[in-house]
């Protein structure tokens, strides 16, 4: 799973069509707040728009396209497939990061960094095939890495270089002669 910016439209009023007599199967008295029915019948109910705060992205685009440009080089370097999962990992972290790595496409291939901020936890989870390629030693190294960084406050420099040292020590494209 790849980190990228919320791009679209933000909704800022919802509705449904209630059909033809819709106007007197619906009481307005129970409506939520900000819902009307209109003259058409259909329920329409403004929200409130606001930005998205800091909280909400926890990476500017620049810092975006850094991790994905990472993610990329390391794919194509290695031939692993290299993804990051950032949020809450639950109360048994790596069965749900286990989890998330076997709905990866190729999982076989597949090295995912999972990362829960609030609760602490950094786990690198590798498909069967990967694992020939990047030893626990390795993953230990890289998660260390981060740690690191994570401490400091930076964390899409530790991010950057856990993916660098993975794919260091996944080595390049296994070739075919």
């Amino acid at each position: 799973m790849r980190l990228r910016p919320l791009v679209g439209e933000v909704p800022v009023a919802t509705g449904e069509h209630g059909g033809h007599g819709a106007l007197a199967e619906v009481n307005p008295d129970d409506l939520p707040q900000g819902a009307v029915v209109t003259t058409s019948g259909r329920v329409s109910r403004a929200e409130v728009f606001r930005e998205p705060s800091k909280a909400d992205q926890p990476f500017s685009p620049v810092q975006l396209s850094r991790l994905d440009e990472a993610l990329t080089m390391a794919s194509r370097e290695t031939g692993l497939r290299f993804s990051v999962y950032l949020g809450d990992l639950g109360g048994k972290p790596d069965e749900r990061a286990a989890e998330l790595h076997g709905r990866l496409p190729g999982s076989a291939e597949a090295v995912l960094v999972a990362v829960d901020p609030e609760h602490r936890v950094v786990d690198v989870v590798t498909g069967p095939e990967a694992r020939l390629r990047l030893p626990d030693r390795g993953a230990k190294l890289a998660v260390m890495s981060m740690v690191a960084s994570f401490r400091e406050s930076d964390l899409v420099g530790g991010l950057l270089s856990g993916l660098r040292m993975l794919a260091d020590q996944a080595g390049g494209r296994a070739r075919t002669q």
